[in-house]
């Protein structure tokens, strides 16, 4: 099987992945180590496009190109700035404070088109006994013309579990980074990121420990996934809405973690049986096995929205 997150192109450090592929490391990595050690530290350029069989220049637009092996990763304005991935770890680093960022994983999708940055935030989320969640601020940058460079944060660990979901999801969970002017000059901007980082994840603590409070009864149960599921409107589709939920109801009740006493049959757990369905059990329509595709689908595509409305909807139910 051909995987687009690229074996040599991608470190981790901890447990293995879900797709099983990468460098590991024995401990988390500094900048330098990180981009070395992820085989991130190509070169972008960007190239007049010439029209095949002429010398007819296309004026409007530029290819975004990699330097070591000419691969076209995206068409852009030539007004678009270059954001090298060596620049990108250096202003992750600037982010955060100098030599304080400590990346757990790092990598590239496709041909190198996206990469992405995890680094780990001090002090976890403590819900429970057991029951911890860590946070992270990630970094994503493109070489296609296709997003900004952004930071978010998420609760969610990158690959091994639900990944830049209800970051990517919500736009104003981070900071935008236009591919325009001089990147390196907005770092005063990003670093205010900091500042709202205490804001966002001190209201996601408050949200998840109300999860976790509120214990569900059957029938809410029942309610938070049909409206989830939007059954009432999906009766041409009826067969595979009742096996999804079916697989939701089995995970709220046995799913990863949600037999500890503390969270078993908690709003929390609900929730938590819609990341883990979408992460490890759900096919998408379309969606190949390849990993990449299901990556990309969890982060950027359905599955993200999926986990979204579940985090809404679950604050609803019990009118957070």
């Amino acid at each position: 099987m051909s995987h687009n997150i690229n074996e040599q192109r991608m470190f981790y450090c901890g447990d293995t992945p879900w797709h099983g592929i990468g460098t590991k490391l024995n401990h988390p990595a500094t900048a330098k180590e990180a981009i070395e050690s992820a085989k991130l530290d190509f070169q972008i350029q960007m190239k007049t496009i010439i029209v095949k069989g002429t010398n007819n220049e296309i004026t409007k637009k530029k290819a975004i190109v990699r330097a070591d092996n000419n691969d076209v990763l995206g068409i852009v304005s030539p007004l678009y700035k270059i954001v090298q991935n060596t620049d990108a770890f250096n202003f992750f680093d600037s982010v955060i404070g100098e030599k304080q960022a400590v990346y757990h994983t790092a990598g590239a999708l496709g041909k190198g088109e996206k990469i992405w940055i995890l680094a780990k935030l001090p002090d976890d989320i403590i819900l429970a006994n057991n029951e911890n969640v860590a946070k992270y601020l990630c970094l994503l940058n493109s070489h296609d013309g296709s997003c900004c460079l952004r930071l978010y944060f998420t609760p969610i660990r990158v690959v091994c579990q639900n990944t830049l979901t209800i970051s990517l999801s919500t736009k104003e969970d981070g900071i935008a980074i236009r591919h325009y002017g001089d990147v390196k000059s907005k770092t005063e901007e990003a670093r205010k990121i900091l500042g709202i980082s205490k804001q966002f994840y001190d209201n996601f603590d408050s949200i998840a420990k109300e999860l976790v409070k509120f214990k569900l009864n059957k029938q809410q149960v029942e309610t938070y996934f049909d409206n989830l599921l939007d059954i009432k409107n999906n009766k041409d589709d009826s067969v595979r809405i009742k096996n999804v939920k079916s697989d939701l109801l089995a995970l709220f009740e046995n799913g990863k973690g949600n037999s500890n006493p503390e969270i078993k049959h908690s709003a929390w757990t609900a929730y938590n049986a819609v990341t883990e369905y979408i992460d490890w059990f759900r096919k998408p329509k379309g969606i190949s096995k390849d990993p990449t595709n299901r990556l990309k689908n969890i982060w950027f595509g359905t599955g993200a929205q999926m986990k979204n409305k579940a985090f809404n909807h679950i604050q609803s139910l019990i009118k957070i």
